[in-house]
């Protein structure tokens, strides 16, 4: 959709992954670098989790539900106003294609897979929850034993569209660079 005020179509950049492979963190580094903001489905289901007060969460917990038609919510109201965003979400094919396909007339959507060998995404899931006490909206503390998780990590289905997509391992810092992670977000530009 173009946008008479701007001139330009917005872009949606949907970073997407399974647990712990670094998705917020790339989310936010690439929304600083573009000059946007970075939606993040866990940070909005944080706020819903400060609100009600006692909450243990889980696969398909109430809150979970919630946050869903909130977060995209929040991205058509930003890209309705020609904001392009960055979205960082576990987006599993089936359960997120359909909340995404509307934004195919609206915005030029680019996708940025995030991958990581499932030992390394266990480890990072462990040590944010040894870390971050307070963070109690991730429903990643079931896939506390190696064998569960790697059945979950190995499993994950990635978002399919049909649009511009990336794969950047997150191993060791990003390949490819986050230069290269940038130029491939504003190409549509």
């Amino acid at each position: 959709m173009y946008n008479k005020a701007m001139g330009t179509t917005p872009t949606l950049v949907v970073v997407s992954g399974p647990s712990g492979v670094g998705k917020t963190t790339l989310a936010h580094l690439l929304a600083r670098r573009i000059g946007c903001p970075a939606i993040c489905r866990d940070e909005i289901k944080e706020g819903m989790v400060h609100a009600a007060g006692e909450f243990t969460a889980g696969p398909s917990d109430e809150l979970t539900l919630r946050t869903l038609p909130t977060f995209f919510n929040v991205l058509q109201v930003l890209l309705t106003a020609g904001v392009t965003t960055v979205a960082e979400a576990a987006f599993q094919d089936r359960l997120w294609r359909p909340g995404l396909q509307p934004f195919l007339g609206i915005a030029d959507i680019r996708v940025v897979h995030c991958r990581v060998g499932a030992p390394t995404a266990l480890d990072r899931i462990q040590r944010r929850q040894g870390e971050n006490a307070t963070r109690r909206a991730h429903a990643d503390a079931y896939l506390g034993d190696r064998q569960t998780h790697a059945v979950g990590h190995h499993g994950f289905q990635p978002v399919r569209l049909d649009v511009p997509e990336i794969e950047v391992d997150t191993s060791h810092g990003y390949r490819p660079g986050l230069d290269e992670i940038v130029t491939f977000v504003n190409a549509g530009r």
